[in-house]
């Protein structure tokens, strides 16, 4: 519930993309909007996992923040 997940349709691609800006790098793509947002939940706590597994601090939490302004300063 701390990071940002994205889905949306995307024309290039033809299908919904899914991606945790600030987390993870890439995400997971499908024909299906609430499957693709599942998966996408499930790829995230694995990352978490491993942040904590690797003792890495985890990047800072994106969800509950002005967003746009957060994507100008990733950009």
């Amino acid at each position: 519930m701390n990071y940002v997940k994205i889905v949306e349709w995307s024309e290039e691609d033809n299908c919904y993309v899914g991606s945790c800006p600030g987390l993870i790098y890439g995400g997971c793509h499908g024909e299906n909007e609430k499957e693709v947002f599942e998966e996408l939940c499930i790829i995230v706590e694995e990352a978490i996992d491993i942040y904590k597994k690797d003792g890495k601090s985890l990047p800072p939490a994106t969800a509950g923040r002005d967003y746009v302004s957060f994507m100008r300063n990733v950009a």
